[in-house]
């Protein structure tokens, strides 16, 4: 079983959560446990899109989030970022998605998802949002939960689902330090993030699917 950003669930846990006005908490053998504050100046030259920037991101890492998750949020940003994308509260709020941007109205105009999202969310979010964005990851995991959504995601013209390469996300895991600066090069397709600290991990995508308009 899959909770909204494909995170398997267990059926049996010492661990549960408890959420009151659109935030949670986890607690642990009686204790709560809080989110753990992440901090990374990121640099990036985006030659495909012409966007040159540098970020100074606060990342929230959930309780139950991995290390290889946290990272896939970051490296979405680092593909798809423009002056208004933020991180929302992701695992934390089931009404938000990984990342968003809004315009000067408060509209959402773009809303990424990180993992494997069901077909109902993903459709709310459609209705939510100008574009909806998937980034799944997971291999062979992936591939069967794009086999179980695909037909009715398909009929959705703002949605586009990439899947990334079965060893990019535990690459991009071992770049995860609670300070970390990171660089980002994207040009004629590909696409790099690394640090001074690690090689740079190559972020290889397929896409399985793309807007209507593409």
């Amino acid at each position: 079983m899959y909770n909204k950003h494909g995170k398997r669930q267990r059926a049996v846990d010492d661990s549960f959560s408890v959420r009151s006005g659109g935030a949670s908490a986890w607690f642990s053998n009686g204790m709560a446990l809080k989110s753990t504050i992440y901090k990374a100046e990121l640099q990036i030259a985006n030659m495909d899109r012409h966007y040159y920037a540098d970020h100074s991101l606060t990342i929230a890492r959930h309780p139950s989030e991995t290390d290889e998750r946290m990272m896939v949020r970051v490296a979405a940003f680092a593909l798809f970022a423009q002056e208004r994308l933020e991180f929302c509260k992701g695992l934390s709020d089931v009404d938000e998605p990984d990342l968003w941007q809004k315009d000067l109205t408060g509209a959402i105009e773009t809303w990424i998802e990180v993992g494997q999202p069901d077909e109902r969310r993903i459709a709310k979010a459609s209705g939510r949002s100008n574009e909806v964005i998937v980034i799944a990851y997971g291999g062979r995991a992936s591939d069967i939960w794009w086999q179980g959504v695909r037909n009715k995601v398909e009929r959705m013209r703002n949605v586009t689902v990439w899947t990334l390469g079965e060893d990019v996300a535990p690459a991009l895991g071992t770049l995860a330090e609670r300070t970390m600066r990171l660089q980002c090069t994207v040009q004629d397709g590909e696409a790099w993030l690394g640090s001074a600290e690690a090689d740079a991990v190559k972020i290889e995508w397929t896409v399985l699917k793309a807007p209507a308009n593409a």
